[in-house]
C-alpha cells in the first residue's frame, strides 16, 4: 500500500502565501529600485561662493520638487577648480566658463549666464584703450581663472614685457586702486547687479568721479580665432545710469558659463534633468536673480560646446513620447497578466480548490469499476453492488420528476451491465485463491 505524501492544505496554504509575499516584495524592490532618483555630482566654483550658493538652492528645489534626478555640489573654490574636476573624471557635471579649463570631455546642457570682460581704471585715467596699459600694472580679479583672458589680450595687443598683471582678490581691489598700486582692473562678471554694485564699491564714488570703462576694440578678431569668447557690446549705462557710466556702448570679451555633463551620462537622464532644472528655475528667480539668465545653450552643429543628446531631446521636443517610453510595457503586460493567470491556476490546482464540484452519476459509476479491481472479498463486491443499485435508483427517481439533467436509462444500462461483468470476473478471479476469496 503506498502512502500519500501530498502535503495537508493548510501546510500548502502557508507554503503559497510565502511564496506570493516573496514575490511582492520583490516586485515592489524592483519598481522602487527602477524608479529611485539619480543622484550626479556637480561641481562649481566661484572667488565669492556665489556658484555654490545658487547650485545648492537648485539641489534643494530638486528634493522639493521629488525630480528624478538630484544633485550633490562639490565645492571647487573656484571656476578652474571646477573645471579640473570635471576633467579629471572626479563629477558628472561642472558649471564652467568657455575659457577656463578642459572641457574635451563636456556637452553643454544650459547656459547659466554670460561672464563679461571688463576693463576698468579710476575715474580721470588717462588709460582708455587696452594699447595705452603699456606701462602700468593691472590687477587681474580672479587671478588664475582669467588667465585665458590676459592671454589673448598680451597676444593681441602685443603686451609681452609691457604691462604687468598682478592676480588680486576682491577684497584688496579697492586697496589696490587707492594707493595706486595698480593702475586698473580685470574682471570677468554677469551682468548683474549684485556683482556691478561691488565694482562700483572699488573704484571713488561721485557725480565727478567716474570710473573708466576700457573697451576692446579687437574683440571681434580674438572672437574669430578664440572661440571660448564672443564680441559684446557693453550698454551704455551699465555702471551708472545717470550720468551714465559709460556714456556709450564699449566693445568687450564675454565668455559663456555653461552646465556641462560628461558624454557617456545616458540620453533619457539628461532628458529629465534638462526638463527639471528648467522647472525649478521658474521658482527660483525669485531668490537668486542669476538664474533669469538660464537659457538653452547653441544647437547648432559648429557650436563651441556640443549639446548633450539628451538636453537637445527636450530643447527639441523629441523627448520620448507615450508610446515610446511605455510601449513596451504595454505589450509586455498582457503577457505578465497571463503569466500571473496560468501562476494563479496552478496554485489553485496546487491548494486542491475548485474540486468541490458535485461529482455526476456516471462518473460515481466509472469509480466503482475501479474499487471492483482493488476488491479483495466477496463482501466488498456484494457493498459496491449496494452503491450500484442505489446510483441506478437515485437516477431513475430524478428522471420520473422530470429532472432535465437525470441520465438516459439506456446509457445507465450500459453502464450497469458493464460493472456486473467486472463484478462478476473478478468474483471468478477470487475464487481460484484459496485463503483470499471468503463468500458471503
Amino acid at each position: 500500500m503506498m502512502v500519500s505524501t501530498k502535503l495537508p492544505l493548510w501546510v500548502r496554504f502557508f507554503l503559497l502565501l510565502g511564496l506570493a509575499a516573496v514575490a511582492t516584495g520583490a516586485g515592489l524592490l524592483g519598481y522602487k529600485y527602477y524608479n529611485r532618483p539619480v543622484t550626479l555630482t556637480v561641481a562649481v566654483g566661484s572667488i565669492d561662493g556665489e556658484a555654490n550658493k545658487a547650485m545648492l538652492a537648485l539641489a534643494s528645489r530638486l528634493v522639493t520638487t521629488n525630480a528624478p534626478v538630484r544633485l550633490k555640489v562639490i565645492d571647487s573654490g573656484s571656476a578652474l577648480g571646477a573645471a579640473d574636476a570635471f576633467s579629471k573624471g572626479q563629477v558628472d557635471l561642472a558649471v564652467v566658463r568657455s575659457d577656463v579649463g578642459d572641457l574635451s570631455q563636456a556637452q553643454a546642457v544650459i547656459v547659466v549666464t554670460h561672464a563679461i570682460v571688463m576693463i576698468v581704471a579710476p575715474s580721470g585715467s588717462s588709460i582708455d584703450s587696452v594699447e595705452k596699459l603699456k606701462g602700468h600694472t593691472v590687477g587681474v580679479i580672479g587671478g588664475e581663472a582669467n588667465s585665458k583672458v590676459v592671454d589673448v589680450l598680451t597676444k593681441e595687443y602685443s603686451l609681452v614685457n609691457k604691462v604687468s598683471f598682478k592676480n588680486i582678490v576682491p577684497a584688496d581691489a579697492h586697496q589696490a586702486i587707492q594707493s595706486k598700486s595698480v593702475s586698473a582692473l580685470i574682471v570677468v562678471i554677469p551682468l548683474t547687479q549684485k556683482y556691478l554694485s561691488q565694482v562700483r564699491t572699488w573704484f571713488p564714488s561721485g557725480p565727478k568721479a567716474a570710473p573708466v570703462l576700457i573697451p576692446i576694440e579687437a574683440a571681434g578678431a580674438i572672437a574669430a580665432t578664440e572661440r571660448a569668447f564672443e564680441s559684446f557690446d557693453l550698454p551704455k549705462g551699465t555702471l551708472r545710469v545717470s550720468p551714465p557710466v559709460p556714456d556709450d556702448d564699449v566693445t568687450t570679451l564675454q565668455a559663456t558659463l555653461y552646465l556641462v555633463a560628461n558624454k557617456k551620462l545616458g540620453t533619457d537622464l539628461m532628458t529629465r534633468f534638462t526638463q527639471a532644472i528648467l522647472s525649478a528655475r521658474r521658482d527660483l528667480i525669485g531668490e537668486l536673480p542669476v538664474f533669469a539668465q538660464i537659457t538653452g545653450p547653441s544647437m547648432d552643429q559648429d557650436a563651441f560646446l556640443p549639446l548633450h543628446p539628451g538636453a537637445a531631446a527636450f530643447y527639441n521636443g523629441t523627448q520620448q513620447s507615450f508610446m515610446d517610453e511605455y510601449g513596451n510595457w504595454i505589450y509586455l503586460t498582457p503577457m505578465a497578466l497571463g503569466g500571473a493567470a496560468t501562476l494563479l491556476a496552478a496554485a489553485w490546482k496546487f491548494l486542491g480548490l475548485g474540486s468541490g464540484k458535485t461529482e455526476g452519476p456516471l462518473d460515481s459509476l466509472y469509480a466503482l469499476g475501479r474499487r471492483i479491481r482493488k476488491a479483495v472479498s466477496d463482501a466488498e463486491l456484494a457493498a459496491i453492488e449496494g452503491d450500484i443499485d442505489d446510483i441506478l435508483t437515485a437516477e431513475r427517481a430524478k428522471a420520473a420528476d422530470g429532472d432535465d439533467e437525470a441520465v438516459d436509462a439506456a446509457t445507465l444500462n450500459v453502464v450497469a451491465h458493464r460493472l456486473e461483468g467486472l463484478i462478476h470476473d473478478r468474483r471468478a478471479a477470487l475464487a481460484k485463491r484459496p485463503g483470499v476469496f471468503t463468500a458471503a
